[in-house]
């Protein structure tokens, strides 16, 4: 993961080692577990205020979220992905041709 989201993502992981160890307490087998259903909410924003100099006052807010996460016990456990044999080829782009309406020699 780059750049930001290196936060977000450590505290997604956290959150689904908390529902395993959930899991693992109500008696479900933990190698069966699949998410069903993942979804970010926000919430509300916290306001508060910076101080600037020369007697500014910035708004510092805060932009926190719900997680809802729904984990059920599949029937089976899930298969590794499977590789395509297909080789992927670049895609040749279109190169932009800037029209001019006088030319200056």
């Amino acid at each position: 993961v780059r750049g930001g989201a290196t936060k977000s993502a450590e505290f997604l992981l956290q959150l689904l080692r908390n529902a395993e160890s959930n899991a693992d307490y109500s008696g479900l087998d933990v190698d069966r577990l699949v998410v069903e259903h993942i979804q970010v909410n926000r919430a509300a924003c916290l306001r508060r205020r910076t101080y600037r100099a020369h007697g500014r006052i910035n708004p510092y807010m805060s932009s926190p979220c719900h997680i809802e996460l729904w984990l059920t016990e599949s029937e089976s456990t899930p298969d590794a992905p499977k590789k395509s044999s297909k080789k992927k080829t670049a895609v040749d782009k279109t190169k932009r041709v800037k029209a001019s309406g006088t030319a200056a020699h």
